[in-house]
């Protein structure tokens, strides 16, 4: 078991390996390895992919050198035509289970928390088959990368484990995301700036915050988010379905979303715009005029129960939400054990477009109608996505 791995291979259109066994701690003492080293034949045809046992990571801050606490334990950078399948785990260690006192976790001195799996400038790149579980923040990112292809994983983490996303996107585009089975602490699948051409499809989150585009446009920054479509869709024990958030302030904007056969059960909200959005905690978020423009925004076929409040879109002053659909939609208050009987009614706030097909409850359907424009805005386009 090794106390550290970082791959950072520079082989173009090649398949590698990375994997860790008992062997390769007696071999190697350091803490960098090269999958040269342990069979990877790197010939652009031998298969060097496959992740076969348990990748682990150490178990707690303490137990990395402090002066090379990474932001990530498993980096890949640079690579074209990158493959990682298999039917083994990567494991970060970061919350263990005792049976008579339930879950616990680490990771809870001072200081960054690292993702588990991060790729960086990586083009091509398929992983299907293995299990990601226990990160100490984010179990998957993909960073300033394209042409990324997920199929058949599982994340796992407990829904207590705080910041645990588990797919986290950003700058990269022309993504598939099918079949996966996604529980953590956070967002199931993080969009973030600079995404486009996103397609999930046969996605089970469940605990987690649902799907989400965003935190978005903080500390009045461009964002720019288009064309994504999550389809056939399960969210099971979270606190969102599928929501849009963004930071008062911000400009860009977010279009072209589509989310379709979405079966939520016992989540508080299926149905979020957040464009007030403060993780700030007690601390006050100022009110700014400026914001990231949505428009665009499908709900298609959208079924099953919440605990708090069925639909709460909660549009700019400044820059209203256009083009929202609502077709198909039927969420239903979940058992009054669920809820404690109190759920709130659904909120549309500066919120623009139309209802059609079976609605309920009625109030889902409380869009207001435009000819495409909901009113002037106060500020001018002056940005580019």
């Amino acid at each position: 078991m090794c106390s550290f791995v970082s791959i950072a291979l520079l082989i173009g259109a090649l398949q590698c390996l990375a994997s860790s066994s008992p062997a390769v701690a007696a071999r190697s003492p350091g803490r960098t390895f090269n999958v040269l080293s342990f069979g990877a034949a790197a010939d652009g045809v031998t298969d060097d992919s496959e992740i076969d046992g348990t990748l682990v990571a150490p178990p707690d801050m303490g137990s990395w050198p402090k002066v090379r606490r990474p932001l990530q334990w498993l980096n890949f950078k640079w690579l074209q035509g990158f493959s990682i399948q298999g039917a083994g785990t990567v494991d970060g260690q970061s919350i263990s289970a005792n049976a008579s006192q339930g879950p616990s976790v680490h990771w809870n001195v001072a200081g960054v928390k690292p993702t588990l799996i991060r790729f960086y400038s990586t083009f091509n790149v398929t992983m299907r088959n293995i299990r990601i579980t226990n990160s100490p923040q984010c179990h998957l990112k993909f960073d300033s990368s394209g042409g990324i292809k997920v199929k058949n994983i599982v994340i796992s983490s407990p829904g207590e484990s705080l910041n645990t996303d588990g797919i986290h996107l950003q700058n990269t585009r022309d993504v598939e995301i099918r079949n996966s089975n996604i529980g953590c602490g956070d967002d199931c699948v993080s969009i973030q700036t600079g995404c486009s051409n996103i397609h999930m499809k046969n996605i089970v989150c469940s605990p987690g915050h649902g799907i989400s585009i965003g935190g978005l446009g903080k500390d009045n920054s461009l964002a720019c988010v288009s064309d994504v479509v999550a389809e056939s869709i399960s969210v099971q024990n979270a606190l969102y379905g599928v929501r849009i958030k963004t930071w008062q302030g911000g400009v860009g904007s977010v279009r072209n979303i589509t989310f379709s056969n979405v079966r939520v059960a016992n989540v508080a909200t299926p149905i979020s715009i957040d464009q007030f959005y403060c993780d700030r905690g007690g601390a006050r978020c100022a009110n700014r005029t400026g914001a990231v423009a949505i428009t665009g925004v499908t709900y298609r076929r959208f079924v099953g129960t919440y605990w708090y409040q069925p639909v709460r879109l909660a549009c700019s002053d400044a820059r209203p939400c256009t083009s929202v659909s609502m077709v198909d939609v039927h969420l239903t208050p979940a058992p009054a054990s669920s809820t404690g009987g109190a759920v709130r009614e659904p909120l549309c706030w500066n919120s623009y477009g139309e209802a059609q097909g079976t609605i309920e409850p009625l109030g889902v359907g409380c869009l207001q109608r435009s000819n495409g424009y909901a009113m002037p805005l106060n500020q001018p386009f002056n940005y580019t996505c």
